[in-house]
């Protein structure tokens, strides 16, 4: 089950303190970084580190 943007969106708003905040659409989940270093994913719309 892939993960939906509705949650992405969720979770960078969370997140939208720390600068430098991305992601990278893979294979139907999300992988988030901070600083150009992975510090979780969002997996079946969890948000696992």
């Amino acid at each position: 089950m892939s993960s939906s943007k509705d949650y992405l969106e969720f979770t960078l708003d969370q997140l939208s303190s720390l600068d430098e905040i991305s992601y990278k659409a893979m294979m139907g989940e999300y992988i988030i970084y901070y600083r150009g270093k992975i510090i979780g994913g969002i997996y079946n719309d969890r948000f696992l580190e």
